[in-house]
């Protein structure tokens, strides 16, 4: 299957009662686990990565990676921009033929937010889905921290989709990137949220969060919950395992095949955690 737009994903995913998860990759090993997981499980799903991660690689290699995989699926998958932080980012996602953009510009004053994320709006296609942040989220993404946490505002989420026109919106309620072993979702204000937002809801930092909360998470409208760092971490530790048990390794293939295993496991348990009906 070619890729689909992330609005199809959140089409198909709202009309089933299912979250999709939205994994993180910069590397062949990555994007061969997530995408052996999702053929096993069978979730529309969303493979992404951030403007820090394409140092590596560049755009036009995640694409390439990822259209080639799912070539042999027949699950509904879209490529996505994660935390575009600039247009510019924007852009060259949508010339590598990214089917899904985020706009992150939620560190900013809510009317320079809606002034970015308006701009973004008007570069994306109608028919490739927008994601765009209200509230800036805590904790580290790629050792990079925001300046400072807001939680998002019930009062300013219809206001914001609005003036916007963003598909998905990206929210602030206790959730955190990175593993950050106190993070707790605030449910009283996720159900505030969505009962003002008029589009699905997205969590950030779902490596961070107990299973017993993500599991909730499709009660109250959240199409998208991203994971990174249980994914990069999996690898480390599969590289690292190999290594420690024994330092003349030189089967590059054969760890690599381990550490396709490990990250394939750790993004199948996310999915049914997010979905607890999907057997």
């Amino acid at each position: 299957m070619a890729l689909v737009s992330g609005i199809d994903v959140i089409q198909e995913c709202s009309s089933r009662g299912l979250v999709a998860g939205a994994f993180n990759t910069t590397n062949l090993e990555t994007t061969l686990g997530i995408l052996d997981a999702v053929d096993k499980v069978g979730v529309p799903t969303f493979i992404q990565v951030a403007p820090t991660n394409v140092s590596l690689s560049g755009y036009e290699y995640i694409y390439d990676m990822v259209a080639r995989r799912l070539e042999s699926s027949k699950v509904p998958v879209a490529l996505h921009l994660d935390h575009g932080k600039s247009l510019s980012a924007v852009h060259a996602a949508l010339m590598a033929r990214f089917t899904s953009i985020m706009i992150d510009d939620s560190e900013a004053s809510f009317e320079d937010n809606v002034k970015t994320s308006s701009i973004a709006r008007e570069m994306t296609p109608r028919n490739l889905a927008l994601e765009a942040e209200l509230g800036s989220i805590g904790g580290k993404e790629d050792d990079v921290a925001p300046e400072f946490a807001a939680h998002t505002d019930p009062v300013q989420a219809k206001e914001f989709v609005e003036a916007v026109g963003c598909d998905m919106l990206a929210v602030s309620v206790g959730n955190q990137h990175g593993f950050v072993p106190n993070a707790k979702i605030d449910f009283e204000l996720l159900g505030q949220v969505r009962d003002a937002s008029p589009v699905p809801l997205v969590i950030h930092g779902g490596s961070g969060l107990p299973d017993e909360q993500l599991a909730r998470l499709h009660e109250f409208n959240v199409v998208k919950v991203n994971v990174a760092s249980d994914l990069r971490n999996a690898m480390i530790r599969s590289f690292g395992e190999a290594y420690a048990a024994n330092p003349r390794e030189a089967s590059l293939i054969r760890v690599s095949k381990d550490a396709v295993a490990a990250i394939s496991d750790v993004v199948e348990g996310r999915i049914r955690t997010f979905n607890p009906a999907v057997n």
